[in-house]
């Protein structure tokens, strides 16, 4: 123990490569296990795919974090990660069966929302607004009804995404990896811990979902909504007052902004989904075809091409939000700038790529980016997905 006191820095190494360990050694076990149960997503109208996939990612996700989170214990005081693993597993659960046997969005959002607030009673919430438009601490009040609506909005954000191969899992890597070098920083080696695992155990899982053949398997909903809680989790502890993120914040960094920044494009274009869902007089739950990667997908790009671009959107806002925080721009100014890029490459790319499309001359040019994004399957590539099929 004094050893891992002393080089605290192993830990989330450590972790890292259990978590990668774990869900490399249990995905061919939950293939196999989806076939025998037939525990398949099956295409249909609104599914990209063309045969069915195995849908028991989100179980070899989970079975990695799992390995991971074993080193927790060695950082010293670990309630906080240990009862957001208790709702982890009750996410696995809720979103397993939901994959089985088709719960009711209502039902789910029910659920969802219950175990924020339970969650929010125990540990606490968003409790301060670090000087945003000059607000600091809220009232407990403010703080609970706040945390519900962003933490569930996260939780189907991660959901929604989950359209392409390697988008939902690329993703939440990306903002494991920013949301872990923020912990770094401030020193939170509890939630170090967690940024590792969370990537260790998506890793794997990526390259199977984006690369392999028989290997294939999707996250489905237990495994979205697990990654969603801990992007919540995530988020929420940022923005729950504690002496190293008032440090950041008395530095000038807009700590909201950040937040928002690095879940801009799934937030956004959630809002966008499902508020043209509403104008058009149907459940903001009701499923469609009208999501950005749906659009991509539309134009011609590939899975991965659609996945890259994805995150490249995403990873720009976060660069221009750290540039204007290291400027020294305002917390507000911060703010104002990401909702306005969020809305740009969700709302204004959606609605802007439909009209320039109308033009023989765009559409040509947007084809033959699309035609850029496509792999063939030979050479490196095809040796690597034989290597993940285990051929």
């Amino acid at each position: 123990m004094q050893i891992f006191k002393e080089y605290n820095w192993l830990l989330p190494i450590i972790t890292f490569l259990l978590a990668f360990w774990a869900t490399s050694w249990i995905h061919p076990k939950m293939i196999k296990l989806a076939f025998r149960s037939d525990i398949m997503d099956k295409p249909n109208c609104r599914k990209l795919q063309k045969k069915p996939v195995p849908v028991l990612g989100g179980l070899a996700v989970f079975f990695g974090l799992s390995g991971g989170l074993v080193c927790v214990s060695l950082c010293g005081n670990c309630s906080y990660i240990v009862l957001a693993y208790v709702f982890m597993a009750l996410m696995l659960y809720i979103g397993t069966f939901d994959d089985i046997m088709q719960l009711s969005s209502y039902m789910r959002l029910f659920i969802e929302i219950a175990c924020i607030g339970v969650f929010v009673l125990i540990a606490g919430g968003i409790d301060n607004f670090y000087g945003l438009w000059h607000i600091g601490r809220i009232p407990y009040w403010l703080e609970f009804v706040i945390t519900i609506f962003a933490s569930v909005g996260i939780i189907n954000a991660i959901n929604l995404i989950d359209g392409v191969d390697g988008l939902s899992s690329g993703y939440c890597v990306m903002a494991s990896i920013v949301f872990g070098v923020f912990f770094f920083l401030s020193g939170d080696w509890e939630m170090l811990i967690l940024a590792a695992a969370s990537i260790g155990a998506l890793v794997p899982f990526f390259f199977h979902n984006v690369f392999g053949k028989s290997s294939k398997m999707f996250i489905g909903d237990g495994g979205t909504l697990v990654m969603g809680i801990i992007m919540a989790v995530f988020v929420i502890r940022i923005l729950n007052e504690h002496q190293a993120v008032v440090m950041f914040a008395d530095a000038g960094m807009g700590l909201i902004p950040f937040t928002l920044a690095v879940l801009s494009i799934p937030v956004f274009d959630t809002l966008r989904v499902m508020i043209a869902r509403m104008l058009k007089g149907n459940s903001p739950f009701h499923p469609d075809k009208t999501h950005l990667h749906h659009l991509f997908i539309n134009e011609g790009f590939s899975h991965i091409g659609t996945t890259f671009c994805i995150i490249s959107l995403n990873t720009v806002v976060i660069l221009v939000w750290w540039l204007l925080y290291h400027w020294g721009v305002s917390v507000d100014l911060q703010l104002y700038v990401v909702v306005l890029l969020g809305l740009l490459f969700t709302v204004g790319l959606y609605f802007g790529t439909k009209i320039l499309s109308r033009s023989n001359r765009m559409k040509k040019f947007i084809r033959r980016l699309a035609l850029l994004s496509h792999i063939s399957r030979k050479g490196f590539i095809l040796k690597f997905q034989n290597w993940l099929d285990g051929k």
